[in-house]
């Protein structure tokens, strides 16, 4: 759901501002004179002296007693829409449980935490491997995996990445009873002091 809403939201944003955009080179270029054509009154710039803002429209409400409220009531919502919007892509929801088929017609459920700490220990027994953290995202039936490794410096990320996938991942996928696991790694190397040759 939240990759749709970010689309969207790129979408709008996109719009808005290539709209925007198109407004303001008409009227900075003074096009509608050198290509001759009209504009529709409501057009917010016919040339390339207008102001986004005249003064007129500056202070035009400033009199009213509503004008205030409703603009800070405005850039508030505007603000915690933002905030929801970060801490969404922040923070993503950890699968606290998995639904495995048992094959004879009965499920049984399977604790996220065991299973991210059975893959996360695996993994950290791989030759080259310092650390594994790994979290289940998804759906109980569709579970995903996030797994971030940090390496040894002697280790060859390939070769780590295919033990990754041909072992513990292998494991979970038999543990889960899913044919698939979607995985997404981030590998990075741990922080060495640099060697001085003598």
């Amino acid at each position: 759901m939240l990759r749709g809403v970010n689309r969207v939201l790129v979408g709008l944003a996109g719009v808005v501002l290539a709209g925007a955009g198109a407004a303001v080179l008409v009227g900075a270029l003074d096009l509608q004179r050198r290509w001759g054509f009209g504009l529709p009154s409501a057009w917010p710039f016919d040339g390339p002296h207008d102001v986004l803002l005249s003064r007129a429209g500056q202070t035009k409400w400033r009199d009213q007693g509503w004008w205030w409220p409703a603009v800070i009531a405005g850039l508030g919502v505007v603000v915690l829409l933002a905030l929801w919007w970060l801490l969404a892509q922040v923070r993503r929801r950890r699968l606290r449980e998995l639904v495995v088929d048992c094959g004879d017609g009965e499920e049984a459920v399977l604790r996220g935490r065991a299973l991210e700490d059975a893959v996360s220990a695996e993994a950290e027994m791989l030759d080259g491997v310092e650390r594994a953290l790994v979290a289940l995202l998804g759906r109980r039936t569709a579970p995903e995996a996030w797994v971030g490794l940090t390496l040894a410096p002697h280790a060859s990320p390939a070769v780590a990445l295919s033990r990754l996938d041909r072992e513990a991942l292998e494991h979970a996928r038999t543990s889960a009873g899913v044919a698939r696991l979607p995985v997404e790694v981030r590998v990075r190397a741990v922080r060495h002091p640099a060697e001085r040759v003598g």
